[in-house]
């Protein structure tokens, strides 16, 4: 019974139905402390979908909107498949956060700065590694070095760099990890992909999860709708797949038949020039044994001088 009781539930599912529970915030901050690299403290979760201004007003759907003790926004998203333009979502959403908390009257000073973490298991492009982090930084042109900012608080000036202020993405590109998981960073990912937790693990929020993410601690209605979830991520991954190697197929055949398409176009343009060339050399032939010069053969043909005494 030992596997039976070590099955833990996807993350995907979890961060949507059980890490919003104040219970299971200890889970998601181990989670946030190792990817932000910075203890974590959740003060509360936040409405996800943001509030729409009109009715074509884009959503910001995300999975987990939370604020943290310090006051930032910090959003995580589970993306199973691929999307088109995830990167300018991402950006949107972020932009959404930073607007729905400054309100009118408030200071720019109120700006609070937001992570937006996505868990992706989708190819969303090249890249060796299975973390990514992305940031405002102000480089010096001419002399490669970071602006630092200064600024007056409380009648003291002070210095701010701009990653306190602008927002960070962090993408993990769960499909990429093949390591043994040995940091607590690495054990987290071996999560996320194989849903694999060791039972002497350290790493913040997993011994927690052990405890809460037990697929066998959920009632038998809960896990019947988590196994239907799964089921329908395998067939949208299935579709999906097929579908690429249906458009790798096609485009194989397509590519196969424009090339001999091509390989006949060519050898025939190539076919006619040697010919043309043979052609050429016999009249240059005739040209000479009739009585011409070199010369004159080739201002009458068109060739070089050399290429006639070639010819000869």
């Amino acid at each position: 019974m030992g596997g039976l009781k070590d099955r833990y539930i996807r993350f995907d599912w979890a961060i949507k139905r059980l890490l919003r529970q104040k219970a299971n915030f200890d889970v998601l901050e181990g989670f946030l402390t190792v990817f932000i690299g910075e203890e974590v403290k959740i003060v509360e979760i936040l409405e996800s979908e943001g509030n729409q201004q009109t009715p074509d007003d884009k959503f910001n759907r995300v999975d987990i909107k939370a604020r943290n003790s310090k006051g930032e926004i910090i959003l995580v998203e589970v993306q199973n498949t691929s999307e088109l333009y995830y990167l300018e979502r991402i950006l949107y959403g972020v932009a959404k956060a930073i607007t729905e908390h400054i309100h009118l009257g408030d200071t720019y000073k109120e700006v609070k700065k937001v992570y937006s973490i996505s868990i992706l298991y989708f190819d969303i492009g090249k890249g060796a590694d299975y973390l990514y982090v992305g940031q405002n930084k102000f480089i010096g042109v001419h002399t490669n070095d970071q602006l630092v900012i200064t600024a007056k608080e409380k009648g003291a000036l002070v210095q701010k760099s701009p990653a306190e202020i602008f927002p960070e993405y962090i993408l993990v590109r769960v499909n990429e990890f093949d390591k043994v998981a040995v940091t607590p960073l690495e054990e987290w990912v071996a999560y996320l992909k194989s849903g694999v937790i060791k039972e002497n693990t350290t790493a913040p929020g997993l011994q927690e999860a052990r405890k809460k993410l037990q697929y066998y601690s959920m009632t038998d209605a809960e896990r019947y709708a988590y196994d239907e979830h799964l089921n329908a991520v395998m067939i949208q991954n299935d579709v999906l797949g097929n579908a690429r190697e249906e458009g790798l197929a096609e485009g194989r055949a397509e590519g196969l038949t424009q090339g001999r398409a091509e390989g006949l176009t060519q050898g025939l343009t190539q076919g006619r020039a040697e010919g043309r060339a043979e052609a050429k050399k016999d009249i240059v032939k005739s040209m000479l044994s009739n009585g011409l010069s070199v010369e004159q053969a080739a201002k009458y043909s068109g060739l070089t001088v050399e290429e006639v005494e070639s010819i000869k």
